[in-house]
């Protein structure tokens, strides 16, 4: 489950088990829970303080729990909904937010990466991928608006039709990653940066980040019914 660790006015959080590495780091109910429940107790830290969000090993995140959800299409909506709250809760958070990106970011893990103001990725290896298009699954509303409002529109078109892997190379040319780094140095740089954005959690800071985002913020908001959402059938 996810832990939280802090460094200065730098709030990091581990995605991962303490103590585990290349825990695919995916999105469970538990882990749903526990990754709000940490981030409640950094809101309530009063004073400058950014967040850092991370992992160890090979994965940053893997993205939706699979295994859950095809065996529970009939509940799928529900957890779609739950999923979307942690994208929502990232993207407007009142504090500054960067995401080390230490290895893979499939799916939703990479749109986890992506709801941060900021990303930093490491150079040697992971990539950030929406490999939906290849698994048969259609993108909710909510995912559409985040990607679209946080990518340019050809890069959306490339990463969300073609489920293309990004290095960190051609993520930083196509501007889904603001720095990459050497791997010993990802978690440092990250925490340095965040340490920088620290003194910008002011007041005014949560109306900014809802005006900037609302397009993406209302996507996300819309609830998953099977209305609007059918899984492709083979």
């Amino acid at each position: 489950m996810p832990y939280l660790e802090r460094d200065g006015n730098v709030f990091v959080l581990s995605l991962g088990n303490e103590g585990q590495t290349d825990h695919e780091n995916r999105f469970s109910h538990q882990w749903i829970d526990e990754t709000h429940a940490l981030l409640d107790s950094v809101e309530a830290v009063e004073g400058p303080a950014a967040l850092v969000t991370t992992a160890t090993g090979k994965f940053f995140s893997n993205g939706l729990d699979t295994d859950w959800l095809f065996a529970n299409l009939d509940r799928m909506h529900g957890y779609l909904d739950r999923v979307h709250s942690v994208f929502s809760r990232i993207l407007a958070f009142p504090m500054p937010t960067v995401a080390a990106v230490n290895g893979h970011a499939f799916g939703a893990g990479a749109m986890l990466a992506t709801s941060h103001d900021f990303r930093v990725m490491r150079g040697d290896r992971g990539y950030w991928c929406l490999p939906e298009v290849h698994l048969g699954m259609p993108f909710t509303v909510g995912m559409n608006a985040l990607m679209t409002g946080r990518l340019t529109n050809q890069v959306a078109v490339a990463a969300m039709t073609t489920g293309r892997r990004y290095g960190a190379a051609d993520a930083l040319v196509a501007g889904i990653v603001d720095d990459v780094v050497e791997p010993g140095a990802l978690r440092g740089a990250a925490i340095a940066r965040a340490a920088e954005l620290a003194p910008n959690r002011t007041p005014s800071l949560p109306a900014i980040k809802r005006s900037l985002h609302a397009a993406a913020l209302a996507g996300l908001a819309v609830p998953n019914t099977p209305e609007n959402l059918a899984f492709a059938q083979g």
